[in-house]
């Protein structure tokens, strides 16, 4: 009987079972490198002397500083740019270019049942539609690059379970907070935890986005959920090739089982410098803010977008507080100005640009101060990530960022 991500992976391993701790070697579907970490690998895959084991099966998408800022990120983005044009690999460039995960589900470059490894630790968003993803160190993604497999130990799966409604302005991010407050930074350490409930089954597919995604702030080695009518639903006018879904067996074995009333939960708030140090709105106290950002691969959907505007409509941003907001693809950049989201944020007072993951890394686009606190929609708190080591961040979801950016301070939406 096996777990979700071991039906995936004895798949790709020849396999007709694995178990938790088996050592195997594994074929990947696609292999996906950044701006960030791309230069390393492509540096270390030309002392092995060969080309891509499938150029289909190769993204490289510059999207942490886009577009460039300077002369440093101009030459790792160059050095991308000429290796994939001779090695024929995919390759999105500024104004085609959106943050990577969720641009690759929304083009239907990942599909369910496949293994998808990335040169970025939160290439386990993939995990919401069905698939085994993971990060990898760039010397490996090198390895990969050139053979098409990886060597992996099987890891042991964790489930959650959700049950009961969300309270309103709850959200996908409020889960995975709660959940990472609940085992903190290390209590899926190498496992795969594996999403479920009633609560789930009612989630939407960008809250399941944001669940996967965050799964890496657990430690876990991936994050996955079914394949459900709404996985269908979403992947129906993207997918343009076929897949496979699997299913855990319903004696499957599970190293450990949550279950959680979700009715329960209030939004939540990481507070520095860890997502595991959480606090629910109500708990909050008074902390004025300088930014917040709405946006990132986490929060960067056009479900989000639209939280935030439902907020923003006809207030005022803080004269105080600097408002940034970035979407995840230009496809919900066109789409936010479509529906008047991108008026709504202008006559607020928020600045809205290109997709990037500038702000969240301590890049570029919001850069903190000294002293200055945020709160933002992306997934990591750690000290200096956003700027100033002598800076906060506070992680919260669209909705509290919003209405904190009308106050100045940390507030729930429900107390503008």
């Amino acid at each position: 009987m096996m777990t979700l991500a071991e039906k995936i992976l004895a798949a790709h391993s020849g396999k007709k079972k694995v178990s938790a701790g088996d050592f195997i070697n594994c074929k990947v579907d696609l292999v996906m490198a950044n701006d960030v970490t791309a230069p390393i690998a492509i540096r270390e895959f030309r002392k092995l002397g060969v080309k891509v084991f499938n150029p289909k099966k190769i993204m490289m998408v510059p999207d942490h500083f886009t577009p460039n800022k300077d002369i440093n990120s101009a030459e790792q983005v160059k050095l991308i740019r000429e290796f994939a044009r001779e090695q024929g690999i995919g390759f999105f460039e500024v104004g085609r270019v959106g943050i990577e995960h969720v641009m690759l589900p929304d083009m239907g470059i990942v599909l369910p049942g496949e293994v998808i490894v990335g040169a970025d630790s939160h290439t386990c968003t993939y995990g919401a539609i069905g698939a085994f993803s993971t990060g990898m160190g760039s010397t490996d993604i090198a390895a990969a690059m050139a053979t098409g497999d990886i060597w992996m130990k099987v890891p042991p799966t964790i489930k959650f379970v959700f049950h009961g409604k969300l309270n309103k302005w709850v959200s996908g991010k409020d889960l995975i907070l709660y959940t990472i407050g609940k085992i903190g930074v290390d209590g899926a350490l190498y496992a795969s935890m594996e999403f479920t409930g009633e609560t789930i089954d009612n989630l939407s597919m960008s809250g399941r986005f944001t669940i996967a995604n965050m799964a890496i702030e657990a430690g876990a080695k991936a994050g996955l959920f079914r394949v459900d009518k709404k996985t269908l639903e979403y992947l129906a006018p993207r997918a343009k090739r076929k897949y496979k879904v699997y299913e855990p067996d319903a004696e499957a074995e599970y190293a450990q089982v949550f279950e959680w009333d979700a009715s329960k939960i209030e939004p939540v708030v990481a507070f520095p410098h860890l997502p595991s140090n959480t606090k629910p709105i109500s708990q909050v106290g008074e902390i004025k803010i300088d930014q917040s950002v709405i946006g990132s691969c986490t929060n960067g959907r056009l479900e989000d977008l639209k939280i935030a505007a439902k907020i923003l409509k006809g207030k005022k941003v803080n004269p105080n507080v600097r408002c940034i907001i970035l979407p995840g693809t230009q496809e919900i950049y066109l789409e936010a100005m479509k529906l008047g989201l991108v008026e709504t944020f202008i006559k607020a007072g928020a600045a809205f640009s290109t997709p990037t993951c500038g702000p969240c890394l301590g890049g570029h686009m919001g850069i903190l101060a000294a002293g200055e606190k945020a709160i933002s929609t992306t997934n990591r708190n750690f000290v200096g990530r956003m700027g100033s080591p002598k800076s906060e961040v506070y992680l919260a979801n669209p909705a509290v960022a919003a209405a904190s950016a009308i106050a100045g301070r940390i507030i729930s939406p429900e107390d503008l």
